[in-house]
């Protein structure tokens, strides 16, 4: 299993649809995370800087990153680019984060 943590960032004032927009996430996402091999994915906000903070756990970082091509993801992104800072494909700027600490 591999940990895995990232940040990313909100446009002002979209605190409150984004947590609604995830509170509903699609079946067909939490389907596509699993099938990738993503399990345990938690997104924790920073009120004052609106940082998003992600953590996930893989069982293969390759698999997971196929992910990004399918459908349903290229379908969520678009769905989110109103609302956070995102790429020229409408994937999230999402900036990887390096593990200092663990404790089981």
């Amino acid at each position: 299993m591999i940990r895995k943590a990232f940040k990313m960032k909100l446009y002002e004032g979209m605190e409150e649809e984004y947590e609604k927009r995830h509170n509903a996430l699609w079946p067909e996402m939490k389907e596509m995370i699993h099938e990738f091999g993503g399990s345990n994915y938690s997104i924790f906000l920073d009120r004052e800087t609106l940082t998003l903070f992600g953590y996930i756990e893989l069982e293969d970082e390759e698999k997971w990153a196929k992910s990004a091509d399918t459908e349903i993801c290229r379908k969520w992104w678009h769905y989110m680019a109103d609302i956070m800072e995102t790429n020229a494909d409408e994937s999230p700027v999402s900036i990887d984060l390096q593990g200092v600490f663990h404790l089981d």
